[in-house]
């Protein structure tokens, strides 16, 4: 059987994800996960940025195994189609028998987002107010509605998208203010949500405490952070191995990552106390498996006959 967007999103909800990525999180910094490298294959179906990827994620954690598959295809923005779009099969660790293979597209929206709201909670300033978003799609949509429950305080919200209306419109939409690119940057934290493949965020335009939420912008050789961002900062990732192997934002600009989320959610590493921090977020397989458990339990965690 497999299990639609429509059935993951009926059952899914961030009350549920936030707090077991969380514990999903410093699991994998404490060595619980197994999770090989990714592995990406070009398609080959066009030329340029409408070249698209194809992925394969497996994680082993827990009581479950799992596979996504993944694609991103730049051109089918042109053809009203989603750019990302994934499947997830879940499979028992003790008998290895499938117990469900579901849509991954909603999945990877908002476990993205639920890992977001994880480090803004650990990494922002208790203080903070304003949230600026650089983007205005799907993860920016996604994120606005995780990070506010962890953080209600975040009520001045301020969108700059390279369309302005397209900003405008999630303004209206969400409560916030669509602003210039230079007054989103100078919020209390950060967000950027774009497919810029070079940097849109200047370290110029930051406050000196700033938590940065970069979640745009995956691979070797994309940034959407500039090299003064990245070098002024604290940098902390879901993965060292990751971050620095698949994050152009770290590899471009030459810095090192120096703490996983894990780490400092588990106390074994102090969270920066007055340095601007920059949270680098790739993505992760174990990040899927949670929320794919997650629906699984909900629909009553029973085998499903495929």
């Amino acid at each position: 059987m497999y299990l639609s967007e429509q059935d993951v999103r009926a059952v899914l909800t961030y009350d549920g994800l936030i707090p077991a990525i969380r514990e999903a999180l410093i699991d994998y910094s404490a060595g619980l996960v197994v999770q090989p490298a990714r592995t990406i294959l070009r398609a080959g179906n066009a030329e340029g940025f409408k070249n698209g990827w194809f992925a394969v994620m497996p994680v082993i954690a827990g009581d479950v195994m799992g596979v996504k598959t993944v694609t991103f295809y730049a051109g089918n923005a042109e053809l009203g189609l989603h750019t990302h779009m994934a499947a997830i099969e879940l499979l028992s660790r003790t008998t290895g028998e499938p117990l469900a293979v579901m849509d991954g597209r909603v999945i990877t929206e908002m476990r993205t987002a639920a890992v977001s709201a994880v480090a803004c909670d650990a990494l922002a300033p208790r203080e903070a107010s304003s949230l600026g978003i650089l983007g205005s799609g799907v993860q920016a949509r996604s994120h606005i509605q995780a990070l506010r429950m962890v953080r209600p305080a975040l009520n001045d919200l301020r969108i700059w998208s390279r369309t302005a209306a397209n900003a405008e419109k999630l303004a209206a939409e969400t409560g916030g203010r669509a602003v210039s690119i230079g007054e989103a940057a100078a919020a209390d934290v950060v967000l950027t949500a774009t497919a810029s493949p070079s940097p849109v965020l200047q370290g110029r335009w930051l406050a000196p405490h700033t938590l940065v939420l970069a979640v745009g912008a995956t691979g070797a050789s994309l940034r959407e952070l500039d090299d003064e961002v990245m070098q002024s900062s604290f940098v902390v990732a879901e993965s060292r191995s990751c971050a620095e192997r698949e994050s152009g934002d770290v590899i471009l600009s030459g810095v090192k990552v120096q703490a996983e989320i894990g780490e400092i959610l588990s106390g074994s590493v102090a969270a920066p106390a007055d340095d601007r921090v920059v949270f680098k977020s790739v993505g992760m397989a174990i990040e899927d498996l949670t929320a794919a458990r997650l629906v699984w339990k909900a629909l009553g965690g029973k085998s499903l006959r495929l």
